[in-house]
């Protein structure tokens, strides 16, 4: 069972920055992507940043562009969120998700490991 824990939450001041990582164990093949997920109170979860194991390529939701960066150490199966010039409305708790892509019985599956998730709040 694959298992991803987060760390690096906490309370920070507007404008300030914070690193999240994200361990994995237990793989059994490399993720096809690894991802940051954050749900805010009373709204839906939605994806913050993606990176492809394939190519390393990224993509961020239009509230991240510029702001956050998102990064892979495949030697330590460790992610990371840099997160710079934190807004309020960043608050929320962040989920790190791994999309597992397994070739069986002749056609290709698709399975998503969930961490439990680290809070992370921005306030004066």
């Amino acid at each position: 069972q694959v298992q991803l824990v987060e760390s690096g939450g906490g309370l920070v001041q507007p404008g300030g920055s914070l690193l999240l990582s994200c361990a994995a164990s237990r793989f059994t093949v490399n993720p096809y992507w690894m991802s940051w997920y954050r749900q805010a109170p009373g709204k839906e979860r939605e994806l913050v940043a993606r990176i492809i194991s394939a190519d390393g390529s990224t993509i961020y939701a239009d509230s991240v562009k510029g702001r956050f960066s998102i990064s892979r150490d495949n030697a330590k199966n460790t992610m990371y969120l840099q997160m710079n010039s934190l807004k309020p409305e960043d608050t929320a708790v962040y989920f790190c998700n791994a999309r597992i892509r397994e070739y069986i019985g002749g056609r290709y599956l698709f399975t998503n490991y969930w961490g439990q998730g680290t809070q992370v709040t921005v306030s004066s």
